[in-house]
């Protein structure tokens, strides 16, 4: 296509499009999904789009990166609402998950209407006013009273896995199945590990599951007293029993979730599966007046460029890459046999160690201080930096594996980049996410619930140096991740691609 074809195209893209209101979850990979799909909508479809943060991430945003809101582009803006929340003493620690739900609920839905008018009264023919709001699902209380309140299509946004949605979905079931075999709070280890083995095989949609790849006190006597699951319940009924009808976009593909997403099609219709959406934005043609907006990430913590240059001087596929995410956490001693695991694997590695990433036990995070024979044994070996672009990172040709929490975001960049994992999940939906990587797509292994460094050590060997049992489940694991990339890739150019053409075509059709 010629330079003039494009700028036809373009100009025809901008003509049709409309404006988007896009509210994420303000949680770091929920961003990162949200702003990958507000990209997509911007250059591909011509869409205005208005992104919204909490005021506490914005501050958040420009700390790490300056740039971030220097756009020069008018028709891609970025506003504020508040969280209601009090201020907390780092102001780059995680907030408190359980607060941010309830602040969901009980005060952000109030601005962002406030914000949804002024949009409204601001607005020209040029700008045709708000044509839709596109919700994360864990911000649908936020969201629904002012797509009802001014009569705009809503759509919701799952940036987790397709088949996570169906636990939450089927809880009364399992529930009445379940709670009669829960073996009582002071069971032996045994009884309560005959529980958690116990086998699901009757949820529509959902593979090889067990209690224990449930999110944490599904199933159980604990369940009522779980703020979080129980919010997690709350927002996934609110869409299944009063919103069924609006549309649903689902960073995953048909190649990973078919199964799951059929399922899912008979709760919400119609489901556009999407993912991954970091390689939608790959092969997206982007002009110069949009090249400073694809260059911006949305991370919360500061990149750490220099792990890349570290990264250069490593042999291909030396290095293990670890990272918890953003919002699990360790305990001081899980970060020690972490550590001195991988100090007596004589692997080399790249660890992010958030500068919140250690809790107390309490719900407030301490020092991550490493033990003095850890950081005299991994001299040299070992690089660490408190947050890194990790995309870049698994993409690099001396990293040879993953140890993750099992974050679904984490997973597809993971599968994308061909990197086999090492899986600790820590909650939520992670659980079953591991199972996916372990049982079902092979691309993993678990290491288990408690952290103990001899573990550490062994899972770490077998994986980078191929010391398993029979001298090949690394070979195996690595081979099984080229395929499933292969795949991945081949979904994100062709159904997925399909999907966000229908997508597209719907939103535009909002206009008419």
């Amino acid at each position: 296509m010629s330079s003039q074809e494009k700028e036809e195209e373009q100009e025809k893209v901008k003509k049709e499009g409309g404006h988007a209101a896009c509210l994420p979850c303000p949680l770091q990979s929920h961003i990162c999904v949200m702003l990958n799909l507000a990209k997509l909508l911007h250059q591909r479809a011509g869409f205005r789009i208005t992104f919204v943060n909490t005021e506490f991430n914005r501050a958040r945003l420009l700390r790490s990166d300056p740039s971030f809101f220097s756009t020069s582009l008018d028709d891609f803006q970025f506003v504020t609402i508040p969280d209601g929340l009090p201020p907390l003493s780092d102001l780059d620690a995680t907030q408190d998950v359980a607060e941010l739900c309830e602040a969901t609920r009980s005060f952000m839905a109030l601005p962002f209407s406030h914000l949804v008018a002024t949009l409204l009264e601001t607005s020209s023919d040029e700008s045709r006013g708000v044509s839709c709001i596109l919700s994360d699902i864990f911000m649908s209380f936020t969201a629904t009273p002012a797509a009802q309140q001014f009569n705009i299509p809503l759509l919701f946004v799952w940036t987790n896995s397709a088949s996570s949605f169906l636990a939450p979905k089927h809880y009364r079931a399992i529930m009445d199945k379940l709670r009669p075999l829960s073996p009582p709070k002071h069971a032996s280890s045994s009884e309560a590990n005959t529980f958690m083995d116990t086998v699901i095989d009757w949820i529509p949609g959902m593979k090889c599951m067990r209690v224990r790849d449930l999110p944490n006190s599904f199933g159980t006597k604990d369940g009522d007293d779980d703020f979080v699951l129980n919010a997690c319940l709350e927002v996934v009924q609110n869409i299944v029993d009063r919103n069924p009808t609006h549309p649903m976009i689902v960073n995953t593909c048909e190649a990973l979730e078919r199964d799951a997403l059929k399922e899912l099609s008979s709760i919400s219709t119609p489901i556009y599966s999407i993912g991954p959406l970091h390689l939608l934005n790959k092969v997206v043609d982007v002009d110069d007046r949009s090249h400073g907006l694809k260059q911006i990430k949305g991370h919360l913590w500061k990149d750490n460029a220099e792990c890349l240059e570290w990264l250069n001087s490593k042999e291909s596929k030396s290095v293990l890459y670890v990272s918890f995410g953003s919002v699990a956490f360790l305990l001081r001693e899980q970060l020690v046999e972490f550590a001195m695991g991988l100090a007596n694997s004589k692997q080399p590695f790249l660890w992010i160690i958030r500068p919140d990433l250690v809790n107390q036990g309490d719900n407030t995070s301490a020092n991550p201080v490493l033990p003095r024979e850890f950081l005299e044994e991994t001299k040299g070996r070992g690089f660490i930096s408190g947050w890194c672009p990790q995309e870049e990172v698994l993409n690099h040709p001396s990293i040879g594996g993953f140890l993750t929490h099992c974050g679904w975001s984490s997973i597809m960049e993971s599968m994308s980049a061909g990197v086999p994992m090492l899986c600790w999940p820590c909650f939520g939906d992670q659980k079953g996410n591991c199972r996916y990587v372990c049982s079902e797509w092979e691309i993993g292994l678990e290491i288990g619930n408690g952290v103990k460094r001899d573990d550490v050590e062994s899972f770490v060997r077998k994986l980078m140096t191929d010391d398993g049992d029979d001298n090949e489940t690394g070979k195996k694991l690595k081979k099984r991740a080229v395929e499933w990339k292969r795949i991945v890739h081949e979904a994100a150019l062709g159904s997925s691609t399909s999907d966000f053409k229908k997508l597209v075509n719907y939103l535009t059709s909002l206009q008419n």
